[in-house]
């Protein structure tokens, strides 16, 4: 029982130190299983981006081939995401769950998925990505990471304390992603701001999914040596220099900080306004989103000369060409590249299933590298810039976009670092201003899709 304090009033039990379960058996424990499971999951989140990967290459490049076209012909994005939008819609429809996470709600982490779900998700994201839609697989390997870690546990007949099911579950989520981006300190970085986690827990916390995401690490580069299909993981190889930054460009990153949160509004309004109608008539509607998306692609093919990649897929290995053959692109080329993928990226938010990040990042960088042709402004503080700032609109999470930005840039992306930054809060605080007011003005919007 509590004693009074001196003046009178009572006093309360002091709350309980987080950090004190580090020195627990348990949390020993709860280590050790994350060491363990990081094994399995990286491994099934590799043979998950192996998969996606091949199958992109069958259905695009080797299909039309063995058909008997000398190439891939412009009209092919029309049966392939028309064929995505029937199956992921089937799936949604026929199998437990929801498919994971709706790309449109952002970036989440919040609530594990059950292994009963596992199959419609693997299924709706492999139905999306494999077939070109404008989606990431981050979101994916995140629900896939925590399910099979914790089913993984479940299936040993062990009960774990809620925190504690929680702690592994993120430290699969962190396997899962662990090289995606590059790093598997971007990687925690992202989980950390998604999740909500902070305060003294965080370490906690962080610690087993640190552990978790290292092994993932080693794994995803010994699988990609042994197989030769390589790690998959964000890399950019073609960065031009950078110089100090001055007060032009950091005026330009009041420009580009603007206009991303404007167009980070306009993608998020077009898929929530698209959901809705999608919810109510899944297949249909399904088809004609993928149809949307490839007439889009075809579109910005006819008009520019280019390839239909740059505007399919989730823009993760299209950043590293873009900056190689900038040359090659005209002013009128972007500005037709940034509306063709900004437009089929919200349309597959609303209909499909993925992860939000990487056409965000592409986007973002189409717009810094277009305005870099109007002068002052250099070619890699617009590319870096716009990722940051497009990021950031998308996802809400401001740590992340700067190290996405940045980091990925070697040591260019440092040298512009205060420029993202101040692209990042002026894209953060538009975009959350125009985010509130949106959910103000139709509250019902966001929840339509799961009545």
């Amino acid at each position: 029982m509590s004693q009074p304090a001196p003046d009178g009033t009572p006093s309360h039990p002091a709350a309980p130190d987080p950090r004190d379960s580090v020195r627990t058996r348990g949390y020993l424990i709860v280590l050790l299983v994350a060491a363990v499971i990081g094994v399995p999951v990286s491994a099934a989140a590799y043979g998950f981006l192996a998969l996606v990967h091949e199958l992109q290459d069958l259905v695009f490049h080797d299909l039309p081939r063995g058909l008997g076209f000398h190439g891939t012909p412009v009209w092919w994005p029309v049966p392939a995401l028309a064929l995505s939008g029937a199956l992921v819609a089937l799936t949604l429809r026929l199998l437990p769950g929801t498919g994971g996470h709706e790309p449109a709600d952002g970036m989440s982490t919040k609530g594990v998925s059950a292994l009963s779900d596992l199959p419609g998700i693997v299924i709706a994201a492999i139905a999306s990505l494999a077939l070109g839609v404008v989606l990431g697989p981050e979101a994916p390997l995140i629900a896939l990471g925590g399910g099979l870690a914790l089913g993984a546990v479940r299936l040993t007949g062990r009960d774990l304390p809620g925190q504690a099911t929680r702690v592994v579950s993120a430290a699969g989520s962190f396997a899962a992603v662990s090289t995606l981006l590059g790093s598997p300190l971007l990687g925690a970085f992202l989980l950390m701001e998604a999740s909500g986690l902070g305060g003294t827990m965080l370490g906690v916390v962080l610690v087993p999914g640190l552990l978790a995401a290292g092994i993932g690490a080693l794994i995803f580069t010994g699988l990609g040596s042994w197989t030769g299909l390589g790690t998959y993981s964000l890399a950019l190889h073609h960065v031009p220099s950078a110089r100090t930054p001055d007060a032009g460009q950091f005026g330009w990153a009041l420009v580009i900080g603007l206009g991303a949160a404007l167009a980070g509004a306009g993608v998020r309004w077009l898929a929530l306004t698209i959901r809705p109608h999608v919810a109510r008539r899944r297949l249909p509607l399904s088809v004609l989103a993928g149809l949307a998306v490839a007439g889009l692609t075809v579109a910005y093919a006819q008009g520019t000369g280019h390839g239909i990649s740059d505007v399919l897929y989730s823009g993760q290995n299209a950043l590293d060409p873009l900056l190689e053959h900038r040359a090659g692109y005209t002013v009128g080329a972007l500005v037709l590249l940034l509306v063709c993928k900004a437009l089929a990226y919200g349309v597959s938010l609303s209909a499909f299933r993925g992860g939000p990040i990487f056409p965000a990042m592409f986007v973002g960088a189409v717009g810094g590298t277009a305005l870099s042709h109007a002068g002052g402004l250099p070619v890699t503080a617009g590319f870096a810039m716009g990722i940051g700032a497009m990021c950031v609109a998308m996802l809400g999470l401001p740590m992340t976009s700067v190290l996405l930005a940045t980091l990925l840039l070697g040591r260019p992306g440092l040298t512009v670092m205060p420029l993202v930054i101040v692209a990042v809060v002026v894209s953060y605080v538009v975009s959350t201003r125009l985010r509130l007011r949106q959910e103000a003005a139709s509250p019902l919007q966001q929840t339509a899709s799961h009545n």
